[in-house]
């Protein structure tokens, strides 16, 4: 059952923090039990089956359960800056978005806010939301707190970080990020399954289950021969329904991505599909180079390639890939509140 009573000693994520939310304390998210959005805004820098050529409805929360020391999010990740919402004005955003064109309605790291966010997609579905529901996450969600979600996502687009404890445990001070990860990617695969796509060009019809696997690894394939940014898939399919797990290859930490690869290879095969991620930027005014020295630099064209050639290596065809122009500081939204203003 849903209930607001779950923030009274909340668990949401694997930081257990057990912190009474609803008094006004505040747990490692850095939030209370008050909403908090930073921006609500057709975004087009996902994945091209998740941005299409109109947007996905991107809301950005503040705060976060992970917290890595280069998030490129600095601004919201904190939990400092953000407006804060009831559920009905959620509602209303997700509403919104849907009549600016969306895509779909695109949830940015709401881990913290799983309850309230229940409670404003069955308001928003009550009032004729219809669109799909991405749910976009670091993955340090507990079992149970996924499970408040089933049937109301239809996309799951989880991080898939690190590997290696000792390397969670440098970038996001947690030993046990890859088991909880893991498990939590499992449970969102169980939910939504083999991914389906609508393909607008052949008049908005639906592919789903192997033959949406094989029309999409054709488009994939034909887009990777040319190593661009996927443009061609963007025009084509529109995901309604699957699992993308992301993986953001960092300076120096091509073995940790590589052991993932293998993982997911191994566990999903193609029944995902996998974004190895060439986008890591510096932010420099952030970072404290003296602390993490190896992650002043971005990631060179030589240990992306390598990634690519070994996601390849393993059989994987449903792999998005990216240029390195995905590496600038340009595609940081600005958390100017657009969307969230009354």
């Amino acid at each position: 059952m849903i209930t607001m009573d779950m923030l009274k000693k909340c668990n949401l994520c694997n930081r257990h923090c057990l912190v009474d939310r609803t008094s006004g304390q505040t747990g490692y998210c850095g939030q209370t039990d008050q909403i908090m959005a930073a921006r609500a805004a057709l975004h087009y820098w996902e994945e091209p089956c998740i941005s299409g050529t109109r947007g996905s409805g991107a809301v950005f929360f503040s705060g976060c359960s992970l917290r890595c020391v280069f998030c490129q999010n600095h601004d919201i990740a904190l939990g400092t800056k953000g407006k804060t919402l009831s559920t009905e004005q959620l509602a209303e955003a997700f509403l919104a978005l849907q009549g600016k064109g969306a895509h779909n309605i695109n949830l940015v790291t709401g881990t913290h806010f799983i309850p309230q966010i229940v409670e404003a997609l069955t308001l928003a579905k009550n009032q004729g939301l219809s669109i799909p529901i991405v749910y976009n996450t670091g993955s340090y969600e507990t079992k149970e707190a996924l499970q408040m979600l089933e049937g109301l996502v239809d996309i799951y687009l989880p991080d898939l970080k690190y590997f290696d404890p000792a390397v969670s445990m440098r970038y996001a001070h947690t030993s046990d990020y890859f088991s909880h990860a893991s498990s939590a990617i499992a449970e969102m695969f169980r939910q939504v399954g083999a991914p389906s796509f609508l393909i607008p060009s052949s008049g908005a019809s639906s592919l789903s289950g192997d033959h949406a696997i094989e029309e999409t690894c054709d488009l994939l394939e034909k887009s990777m021969a040319g190593a661009t940014d996927m443009t061609y898939l963007s025009e084509n399919a529109i995901l309604s329904k699957g699992v993308i797990v992301r993986h953001l290859l960092l300076p120096g930490q091509a073995a940790d991505s590589k052991i993932i690869l293998s993982y997911l290879a191994r566990t999903y095969g193609d029944s995902i599909f996998i974004s190895l991620m060439n986008q890591y930027t510096p932010m420099l005014q952030f970072l404290d180079i003296h602390a993490y020295p190896e992650l002043s630099r971005r990631v060179s064209e030589k240990e992306y390639d390598s990634l690519v050639d070994y996601a390849l290596s393993l059989g994987l065809e449903n792999v998005f890939i990216q240029d390195g122009e995905a590496a600038d500081e340009s595609f940081i939204p600005p958390f100017d509140f657009e969307g969230l203003l009354s």
